[in-house]
């Protein structure tokens, strides 16, 4: 294990949880059982941006909703698995099926349901207001809080540590010059 910002280069996999991460943790009950949720766009673009440049992105979340699930399928996940209440189970498996070795998989979580999981893979990150459990076992911890672009954060750096954010404007809405 080196420096984050070297080490960052090899990760292929981007695993998430919601609640915390995606948002600042609140929800609104719905009577039908549903949920609210507030989104922060930029984390949301970074995540399709990641998809069309071939990253692997998973959503391992306690959470659940038809809203929380039609988010993410918006954004072009298709390895989403919601209600979970064993993180690990479920990440051990998206890197079996994938080829994917621990140290190719980024896990962004921010409470005590996320610890192990974030233990088991090779790059554990957090937002900035994570649990004190959470925050003593991630090598990075954003400067952005859950639901304010702390996902944005860590999906550009990795990105860009391989030259693969907003390549050759890929991505990138550029004005004319006069």
């Amino acid at each position: 294990m080196g420096n984050f910002k070297e080490d960052i280069a090899s990760v292929k996999a981007f695993v998430f949880d919601v609640d915390g991460v995606f948002t600042d943790g609140g929800i609104i009950p719905l009577p039908d059982g549903d949920f609210i949720r507030k989104y922060n766009a930029k984390d949301g673009y970074a995540i399709a941006f990641a998809l069309r440049a071939g990253y692997k992105v998973c959503i391992i979340t306690g959470g659940r909703g038809k809203t929380l699930e039609l988010r993410f399928r918006t954004l072009g996940v298709t390895e989403f698995h919601s209600n979970v209440p064993d993180k690990v189970a479920v990440l051990k498996d998206f890197m079996d099926r994938n080829g994917l070795a621990r140290e190719e998989v980024m896990f962004m979580g921010d409470d005590i349901p996320d610890l192990e999981a974030m233990q088991y893979s090779g790059m554990p990150v957090c937002p900035a207001d994570s649990s004190v459990e959470i925050l003593a076992v991630a090598r990075y911890v954003s400067q952005y809080r859950g639901g304010e672009g702390c996902v944005r954060d860590v999906v550009e750096q990795t990105l860009r540590s391989q030259g693969r954010w907003a390549k050759d404007s890929y991505g990138v809405t550029t004005v004319p010059s006069a």
